[in-house]
């Protein structure tokens, strides 16, 4: 079987190969006139950028263009997952006017949507990277409109779970494609902050949308869930199709290719013009299509760092989710609240979510540089580690807290605080490990990105399903004590042994060293 160093360098070369790209001869003037194109003796003429410089090259655009991509992409990555949790508070209405006795059923009605997250990527972030970010970001951002608009008008529960499950699928699109624009537009010293803004945005989106939920379930209809999502959907689309520009490099130099073989064509000339990311000459639809699709799958197979990364990202994932459709429960059970007050508890775990974010957009870039400093100038992926210590720490003991603080009936005050914790300890994990595996698979990072959250997404939809048994059994003090455990175990070894062993993982992954290189030689 093929590696994947070998599937990848078959389509995107490493650009500054001498072997593949020769200088230009004194008969092809036109060449000549653009140092980024380059001929060779068999008529093929390579496509580069002009030079480190080159204003074309999207991680040369001004920082205003920069941040208007990164905030566009973090609106697409808010507003799905707002669908995903909105509804929650909604869950009793939702089984009573559909009969649905079963609290595994009931509890599908919420998390299914997270089962299409698992699917979705793997087939449109490696799209994303055969026909660009953007035009694949916004028709699946359409396809999910239709059907959360379809959500709404619902007749049944089989009805619902379908189409929950498709919007899940559409909706997917922002949570592997935003991280590859991210990669794109960003140099590493510059890309903490920018990640830190777009991977709060899949957490704080389930956080406030259920604030809202509750006040619509009960004071309107939980149809209302659906729809308002689907207003708020289609501005963010129009602001898409306004401001969002195309961002994956081979791409743009494909198009800049075609420009120039159209021109030649014009002329009379018949030299074929490729970009520097192609060597074997093939451009048939069909073999980069079959690449582009089997990318994820074989990351997933073949690559420690995304397997290794992949299992801790599922558990903190299905915790969030997990107490994202028991936080109505615990209130309303314990402390006797309505959903639309039961809502209002969402805001602590928000209020850790963005405390701890803010704090970690300053510290990842500064001790990337910090550590690259004292590393010579050269940069590392497990420089963005750091993070996840106290992230580690913090998110047992907001279990713990949260869980025993519910069980003796304490004040709403002290669960509220632990559920704050939670959310501080998962953001600082999920922005440090998202940055690792971004910095680790630029080009790619779409793929990679699909490929670690396949098993998050799965147990976002697994964990929920399994609460309502386990709190029952045992309560929310034991029940979140093992979950605490499971933290401590998972969590606490993780930024030693990644940082410790993590570049001999990359350097035995030959593709992940292989696409370090050629990320500094397209900045």
């Amino acid at each position: 079987m093929s590696s994947v160093r070998d599937i990848e360098s078959q389509q995107y070369p490493n650009p500054s190969d001498s072997s593949t790209v020769a200088e230009p001869s004194d008969t092809r003037a036109d060449a000549k006139q653009d140092g980024s194109v380059k001929a060779d003796d068999n008529d093929v003429v390579w496509v580069d950028w002009k030079g480190p410089g080159d204003p074309e090259n999207p991680k040369n655009w001004p920082y205003r263009r920069k941040w208007g991509a990164t905030l566009i992409v973090s609106a697409f990555t808010f507003i799905s997952p707002v669908s995903s949790s909105m509804v929650a508070p909604a869950g009793m209405e939702i089984a009573r006017q559909f009969n649905i006795h079963s609290p595994v059923l009931a509890a599908m009605t919420v998390s299914v949507f997270i089962l299409g997250y698992a699917v979705g990527p793997l087939f449109l972030g490696p799209l994303s990277e055969l026909y660009g970010r953007s035009v694949v970001l916004q028709v699946s951002n359409l396809f999910y409109l239709a059907w959360n608009l379809g959500c709404g008008f619902a007749q049944n529960k089989s009805q619902l779970i379908a189409f929950r499950f498709l919007a899940g699928l559409g909706g997917s699109a922002p949570l592997s494609i935003g991280g590859g624009v991210l990669g794109d537009v960003w140099h590493p010293e510059q890309r903490g902050r920018a990640i830190a803004i777009y991977s709060l945005a899949p957490l704080l989106g389930p956080v406030l949308g259920p604030v809202c939920g509750g006040w619509i379930a009960e004071r309107s209809t939980w149809r209302w869930v659906f729809w308002s999502t689907s207003i708020v959907d289609v501005a963010v689309q129009f602001l898409g199709l306004l401001f969002l520009q195309e961002t994956f490099a081979p791409l743009l130099l494909e198009r800049k290719a075609k420009a120039l073989e159209a021109q030649d064509q014009e002329k009379g000339a018949k030299r074929t013009y490729r970009t520097v990311y192609e060597t074997d000459g093939s451009r048939h639809w069909r073999e980069l299509f079959g690449r582009a699709l089997t990318r994820p799958f074989k990351l997933f197979a073949l690559e420690p760092i995304v397997q290794l990364l992949g299992i801790y990202m599922a558990f903190i994932y299905g915790v969030f989710y997990l107490f994202l459709t028991t936080i109505p429960i615990i209130f309303a059970d314990i402390y006797h609240e309505g959903p639309g007050i039961a809502g209002l508890h969402y805001i602590a775990l928000g209020i850790g979510l963005s405390i701890s974010a803010q704090v970690n957009a300053r510290a990842l870039d500064y001790v990337y540089k910090h550590f690259k400093a004292r590393n010579n100038g050269h940069g590392e992926p497990e420089f963005r580690l750091p993070s996840m210590i106290p992230g580690t720490i913090v998110l047992p003991f907001g279990l713990l807290l949260a869980g025993w603080s519910a069980q003796n009936h304490l004040h709403w005050i002290a669960t509220d605080i632990g559920i704050a914790c939670v959310g501080a300890g998962l953001i600082l994990n999920f922005q440090a490990i998202q940055t690792y595996v971004v910095d680790s698979f630029t080009l790619h990072a779409a793929s990679a990105l699909a490929a670690v959250s396949f098993l998050r997404s799965l147990a976002g939809f697994g964990f929920p399903l399994f609460a309502p048994a386990m709190y029952a059994k045992l309560g929310y003090g034991k029940g979140n004590t093992i979950l605490a455990a499971f933290a401590v175990a998972l969590g606490c070894p993780a930024p030693w042994l990644f940082w410790t062993y993590g570049k001999r993982i990359r350097e035995a992954s030959r593709y992940a060293a292989k696409q370090k290189v050629k990320e500094s030689d397209l900045t």
